[in-house]
């Protein structure tokens, strides 16, 4: 402050010109040490700015590279799982679904890998294009079935279940290849399947099939006691060895005879064999599955029911003495299931364990024919939906191994004796 003083009270010339000087060299000094806090602080700002630009640009820059290269065409690899093709396609209308239930491939594609049947979509089918512009036919399923050995027909579970008897047609044990081909159709149409015995294996070889080509199907396995205990007792120490050699969990059930009321066994014997068998479960560490007996509806007692973990009857009406019409025959087999469930059950399971027609041979009035096999297939299987009702249809193939038995038993199948479907199953895809 004194050197302001001097400079406005000074009179002197020399006094102006130093005053000056001074003022001078004190607003530069003021000037370099504004400069020198402004400038720096003001460059790093400018850096910065120049840094987020060259960041935006780059940003852009591959943007254009992503965009670029993330749609499919014919010069790029194309997905190869069902699962990516499900995905993408809810998001490009263009993009189709390769069809799995065609035994042969469209004109401009061909199927180079085999899916088996599953609901779980894990395998993955590998897909050439043989034309940039093929179209791969869409279908919707639940199920992956073979596309080089499925038959032509819907993978959509058109039957709760289906009875399977492996028989060769000689009435001689198949294979567990024969096994294995045999129940990749079947996985086909159903998601479950009745056996009625342990016989060639049969429980084993099933299991070992469906563990090993990994087909979406649980066995309701069956113990044979109408040879007596000698032959109960064998089929138990087969099940139990089966069962404990693969995924028990395959295994929903296991029916203790089928139908030996009506063979002459009496009903304390039959019990007695239910509770043989399940304390044999329950010791041997396979007490989860549930165990039963299988007989006619109108043989079925509620002292057998509460011996049984669920009540499985058979309803057959082709046998009845009067014939109105497929639809009659149909309502009917409901109605006296509602008859169990409410005389006999006692809030327990109801499931058919047989109903089905026959497409040649004669029981009485009701017509066989394969016109009227497919009528009651399909009308039944409606009428069980939509009373949320649990069966296995009779059966999966003709049973040509019946040799000697009424023609009708022989013509009960979906399949022929060959595994060729008698019908086309589409028609049972809807109500």
């Amino acid at each position: 402050m004194s050197i302001f003083r001097r400079f406005w009270q000074s009179p002197s010339r020399k006094d102006c010109v130093i005053n000056f000087a001074v003022l001078g060299v004190f607003a530069l000094i003021i000037i370099g040490v504004v400069l020198g806090t402004v400038l720096p602080k003001r460059h790093k700002e400018l850096q910065l700015e120049s840094d987020s630009l060259d960041l935006v640009s780059t940003l852009v820059e591959y943007s254009d590279v992503f965009s670029t290269t993330s749609d499919w065409s014919s010069e790029t690899d194309e997905p190869t799982s069902f699962t990516d093709y499900f995905e993408d396609a809810e998001d490009d209308s263009s993009m189709s679904i390769p069809s799995i239930t065609s035994t042969a491939p469209t004109a401009s594609t061909k199927t180079v890998a085999s899916v088996t049947s599953t609901s779980k979509m894990e395998t993955k089918s590998e897909v050439s294009t043989e034309e940039s512009s093929s179209d791969l036919s869409s279908s919707e399923s639940h199920e992956s079935v073979s596309t080089e050995n499925s038959p032509d027909y819907t993978t959509e579970r058109a039957l709760w279940g289906l009875t399977y008897s492996p028989y060769n047609t000689d009435g001689s044990c198949p294979d567990v290849g024969t096994v294995a081909s045999q129940l990749q159709k079947v996985a086909g149409v159903t998601g479950n399947i009745r056996l009625y015995s342990t016989d060639c294996s049969q429980l084993r070889n099933a299991l070992q099939a469906i563990s090993s080509s990994n087909l979406n199907l649980g066995i309701h396995a069956g113990l044979w006691i109408s040879d007596g205990a000698p032959r109960m007792q064998s089929d138990l120490d087969e099940f139990i060895a089966a069962a404990k050699q693969y995924d028990s969990s395959l295994v929903k059930g296991v029916s203790v005879g089928n139908e030996d009321l009506s063979k002459g066994m009496s009903e304390a014997t039959l019990i007695g064999y239910i509770n043989q068998v399940r304390a044999r479960l329950q010791s041997e560490g396979l007490g989860h599955i549930p165990v039963y007996a299988t007989e006619q509806d109108a043989l079925f007692s509620q002292s057998l029911a509460t011996a049984c973990d669920l009540v499985q009857i058979n309803v057959h009406t082709i046998f009845d003495s009067a014939f109105t019409s497929i639809d009659a025959s149909v309502q009917s087999v409901i109605h006296r299931v509602n008859t169990v469930k409410a005389n006999v059950a006692r809030g327990k399971l109801v499931r058919v364990g047989e109903t089905g027609w026959a497409s040649a041979g004669n029981t009485g009035p009701s017509p066989l024919t394969l016109a009227n096999e497919i009528l009651y297939v399909q009308k039944f299987r409606c009428a069980a939906r939509k009373s949320g009702l649990e069966y296995f249809y009779f059966e999966a193939k003709d049973a040509l191994w019946k040799q000697g038995q009424a023609l009708s038993e022989q013509n009960f199948g979906i399949f022929s004796a060959q595994y060729t479907p008698k019908f086309n199953f589409l028609d049972l895809s809807s109500c």
